[in-house]
């Protein structure tokens, strides 16, 4: 564990711990809440995976959207790298692919704080089984 030099350092520490306990309240109520999970596998990470993620979470806060911000494994669409999933409350997940840093800026703008769908979205190509 790092030693707290300065009042800069508790400051910082204490804005970690803040937002990962707004991280845990939101995931109590992850049902109600957007949900966006970034692909962060090696593929992922190696297409620019951490950039994407951190425009995100800061176009989320700077529009005051309530969403929980999470990395995911590997989706499989090592193709399309860097993912995101985006799951709106009472709709099926979306898979958008091709995700530059400028694009996750247009996705929160376009649809997340709306509706609008964006090209690169990859199409599921399978049934769920109901057992």
């Amino acid at each position: 564990m790092e030693k707290i030099k300065s009042l800069a350092d508790l400051k910082k520490k204490r804005e970690e711990f803040q937002s990962s306990l707004k991280l845990r309240e939101k995931g109590e109520n992850a049902e109600k809440t957007i949900q966006v999970r970034v692909a962060m596998a090696t593929c992922g990470i190696a297409s620019g995976a951490k950039q994407v993620m951190e425009v995100i979470i800061n176009e989320c806060d700077k529009r005051s959207i309530s969403a929980v911000v999470t990395q995911t494994g590997c989706m499989g669409y090592c193709y399309a790298e860097p993912t995101v999933e985006v799951t709106k409350p009472g709709q099926e997940p979306v898979v958008f692919g091709y995700i530059t840093p400028l694009k996750a800026e247009e996705l929160v703008a376009k649809y997340l704080a709306g509706n609008e769908l964006l090209d690169g979205i990859i199409p599921v190509n399978y049934q769920k089984v109901e057992l």
